[in-house]
């Protein structure tokens, strides 16, 4: 039994045949780019953390490699315990040499000049001169002379260090710029760079400046794996101020920006289901001679394309909730309710909107406010073919959630008069919802002696783990 999503495998003459996303179209679109503008430029893949970035930049390397494109794959925050991302970024570019006698002494020729690039002056600042000098009052004349003397030779000396080290940089690009080209490929290097926005912002910052001065150069494209507004962060924590415009900075390093499309809410969903075969519990042998639990995998499939359509959720975090409702399912027993759409529905809640679970949990919520709470999270009169309606799934929240209480303490969820039945709670209208529909849907469970009287304490004990768990 599976309760977490493992890397997917990347198979090197298909790369893309694991993937149940269908983005290997996307991946084809990106291939055209870089084969029709190889002069070099910096490419950002932006999507939020959660997306999948890391697993789609894979596969396209593969379908790169397997196009004859030479690539590099650096995991910016796996690396950024070093100080200077210079380091790190040429020695990506030595394994280029590996086994290549002809292009050895051309990155001989880059690694020297890189050397000198990767020295820290370390200035002497003319206020701590000040300082050291003014101290003794009866010395002022001489101190004075004495530190704009040594400012005058520390300002000789740094002007001559940044010509030099201008001149350097100049010379490491042209360097660069002819390993680059001694290569036995005729394409550009595809250099891919990921988790940049999850660096510190010294180190991410650093990254960009360096890319853009040192490194480039023709025949590199660099593909910057990224969530923008993260490393908008990173630099506003670089520059300590939220003042800075973070957006047109990092414009200045990128030339190209690209979001991969969100995949198919459905699909996915149903690519997870199958994922993590929550069929072997649904329809286990046992289970499925009870009529009552014959739609209980339809149903909980359905919720989850409901709530991950009407509510942002990345794809890390649907495998998250889906990867729990697995290992909970573990602790029912063959013979036992899941009301699996709402069991799904607090899931949910636990992983996605904590505070909200809580209050749940710890019955502070009026019957109300519950009804408020949850119609802002799943929309109610959505029916499926089967007759189920969302508000069906509503009432039976407020049922059990009722029944976590005192029986001399429950709210009245039901009016009966000789008109028929009505209920206090103020409905939302809408679609096709009408006034005295939750209040059918209490009476219809009501009606339920088999399940009425279970209080949502049963499904909150089994989220929270607090029984014990068959593992398979």
């Amino acid at each position: 039994m599976k309760i977490k999503h493992y890397e997917i495998e990347i198979p090197s003459n298909q790369p893309f045949s694991n993937c149940r996303l269908h983005r290997e179209q996307y991946a084809k679109v990106l291939t055209q780019i870089v084969k029709s503008y190889s002069d070099g430029f910096v490419l950002a893949i932006n999507n939020e953390w959660g997306t999948g970035k890391t697993t789609f930049v894979k596969m396209w390397q593969q379908q790169l490699i397997n196009e004859n494109f030479q690539t590099i794959y650096f995991n910016a925050w796996e690396n950024d315990f070093n100080n200077n991302p210079l380091v790190a970024i040429i020695s990506e570019l030595k394994t280029l040499t590996k086994g290549k006698i002809k292009i050895e002494s051309a990155f001989k020729s880059v690694l020297e000049k890189g050397a000198v690039l990767t020295k820290e002056v370390a200035p002497v600042l003319l206020k701590s001169l000040v300082k050291k000098y003014l101290i003794d009052t009866e010395v002022i004349t001489d101190a004075i002379e004495n530190t704009t003397k040594a400012a005058t030779e520390i300002l000789e000396k740094e002007i001559k260090e940044y010509s030099d080290k201008k001149k350097t940089i100049t010379e490491f690009r042209q360097e660069l710029e002819k390993f680059i080209e001694k290569r036995e490929n005729s394409q550009p290097l595809v250099f891919i760079i990921d988790e940049l926005d999850r660096c510190r912002p010294n180190y991410a910052v650093e990254t960009l400046e360096q890319l853009k001065h040192f490194f480039s150069v023709n025949g590199i494209i660099f593909v910057l794996s990224i969530d923008k507004k993260h490393l908008a962060s990173s630099v506003k924590g670089f520059y300590g101020s939220n003042e800075i415009n973070a957006e047109e900075y990092l414009r200045r390093f990128i030339d190209l920006e690209y979001s991969i499309p969100k995949p198919s809410n459905k699909q996915f969903c149903k690519y997870l289901f199958d994922y993590f075969s929550l069929d072997d519990f649904f329809y286990s042998q046992e289970r499925r001679k009870i009529n009552d639990f014959r739609n209980d995998a339809q149903l909980l499939l359905e919720m989850s394309e409901l709530l991950f359509d009407k509510t942002y959720v990345t794809l890390r975090q649907q495998e998250k909730i889906f990867g729990q409702t697995r290992l909970v399912l573990n602790s029912f027993r063959y013979n036992q309710y899941t009301f699996s759409f709402l069991l799904f529905i607090l899931i949910y809640l636990k992983t996605i909107q904590n505070e909200l679970y809580q209050k749940i949990e710890d019955n502070i919520l009026t019957i109300q406010q519950l009804y408020d709470e949850i119609t802002n999270v799943i929309p109610i009169g959505v029916r499926n073919e089967y007759g189920f309606n969302t508000i069906t799934t509503v009432a039976l929240l407020l049922h059990f959630y009722n029944n976590n209480r005192e029986s001399q303490n429950r709210f009245k969820l039901l009016n009966h008069t000789n008109d028929g039945i009505t209920t206090p709670i103020k409905v939302k209208l809408g679609g096709h919802v009408d006034s005295n529909e939750l209040a059918r849907a209490f009476n219809n469970i009501e009606q339920q002696s088999n399940f009425s009287n279970i209080s949502l304490k049963y499904l909150i004990n089994k989220i929270n783990l607090t029984e014990s768990v068959i593992l398979s």
